[in-house]
């Protein structure tokens, strides 16, 4: 699997070909803009609603404008430790049993950050955690053949997950639970 930095420069070299511009091109075009370089969320928006600039493009642009006006991308424990900070901080020690569950499921399982959960992948996404609620912590798992298991719902998945678990303490992380995330990472 490609890592974030190769393909955020394939993104950055065929930029030009797919919209007209350079990265540099334009990120001093959203500094000329009057957006917020940091509210790349605002910036999202305004590269698709002013320019047209396709979906991808417009998270590349966003980001590069932003990492120049000086935002620092938090790492993992960083990303966790927003989603599970305030109302959620009662979470965290579900988080905590899941992500050593998830990580210790098969060799090569690494974790990403993302603004609302936490992806981990093996050759490809097998499972994600996500603060569902100020009582429930979501993990998603990735199923090609899903196994019986009156735990799993389908129901709005987590990132590029099939399935999902709600979990409301640390005791909910039964056997099963750990027995469905080794099958997940062994059908990715």
């Amino acid at each position: 699997m490609a890592s974030p930095e190769s393909m955020g420069s394939a993104m950055e070299a065929s930029m030009e070909a797919r919209t007209g511009r350079t990265l540099d091109e334009w990120v001093a075009t959203v500094v000329g803009s009057g957006v917020d370089e940091l509210d790349q969320k605002a910036v999202r928006k305004w590269l698709r609603e002013v320019h047209d600039v396709p979906l991808n493009s417009q998270w590349a642009i966003a980001r590069a404008a932003a990492k120049q006006a000086g935002w620092i991308e938090p790492d993992v424990e960083g990303y966790a430790a927003k989603q599970y900070s305030g109302a959620k901080s009662t979470l965290r020690p579900i988080y905590d049993r899941v992500r050593d569950v998830v990580l210790s499921a098969g060799k090569a399982v690494t974790a990403a950050g993302r603004s609302t959960y936490i992806p981990f992948t093996h050759n490809r996404q097998f499972a994600a955690v996500k603060a569902a609620s100020r009582s429930r912590v979501d993990l998603g798992l990735r199923f090609t053949d899903p196994p019986e298991s009156e735990l799993l719902s389908t129901a709005t998945p987590i990132g590029q997950t099939t399935h999902k678990i709600g979990l409301k303490s640390v005791d909910d992380v039964t056997p099963e639970v750990v027995e469905l995330v080794v099958a997940a990472y062994e059908q990715n």
